[in-house]
């Protein structure tokens, strides 16, 4: 007779689905998410789990080309507007017999300072990375967004929240990574109340 011990069973369905990936390395800008008693809980967010209507992972991408175009859109109108001003200062000049160098100066100073600006605005866009990030979509008008590190970890999550969402039963915590980005710099797509990010009432993903 072997003397080998076996291990405990295990409840029936109770490994049905992988248990939620580790934790990864905590963080200043790390945030709990966590199930319990029917609640998803992002952050200090709660989300009932019979409200959520889309789980699920995608890109989030910068809008360079738009903010290329939205550039040379500016560029245009302040060359335009700074050259029509040069153009009437030099005829009022004429027409009064003064000079008009303070005027032309005054100008091309507020046309150099624009364009500084549009052109932070612009790298700010350009390099703006792209970011893989877990969306949890409710069916009223609010959207958790979050990120990690480690991709495998949000597309675990996936699987995990849905079990949860199918099983009332289920509790789970780990730790993920609050979104820092500037929602103007990407395509969020329809206008939603999202959680989990910076600077970001009134955007939504794509």
């Amino acid at each position: 007779m072997s003397n080998t011990e076996q291990p405990p069973a295990q409840p029936p369905g109770q490994f049905d689905v992988p248990p939620p990936p580790a934790q990864p390395p905590r963080s200043m800008t790390a945030i709990d998410l966590r199930v319990g008693k029917r609640l998803l809980w992002v952050g200090g967010a709660a989300y009932p789990l019979e409200n959520v209507t889309r789980v699920h992972t995608f890109l989030l991408k910068p809008m360079r080309q738009e903010a290329t175009m939205l550039f040379l859109k500016r560029l245009g109108i302040i060359l335009s507007v700074a050259f029509a001003l040069t153009i009437l200062g030099g005829i009022t000049s004429i027409a009064s017999r003064d000079t008009a160098g303070g005027i032309v100066t005054f100008v091309w100073l507020g046309a150099v300072t624009a364009l500084v600006f549009s052109v932070i605005d612009l790298f700010s866009v350009l390099t703006a990375p792209t970011q893989y990030v877990l969306a949890v979509e409710t069916s009223g008008p609010s959207i958790a967004v979050v990120t990690s590190p480690d991709p495998h970890q949000l597309d675990a999550l996936v699987g995990s929240i849905v079990h949860a969402i199918e099983h009332p039963e289920t509790e789970f915590q780990v730790r993920v990574d609050r979104l820092m980005v500037n929602p103007r710099n990407y395509y969020f797509g329809d206008n939603v109340n999202m959680y989990g990010g910076t600077g970001n009432v009134g955007v939504g993903h794509a």
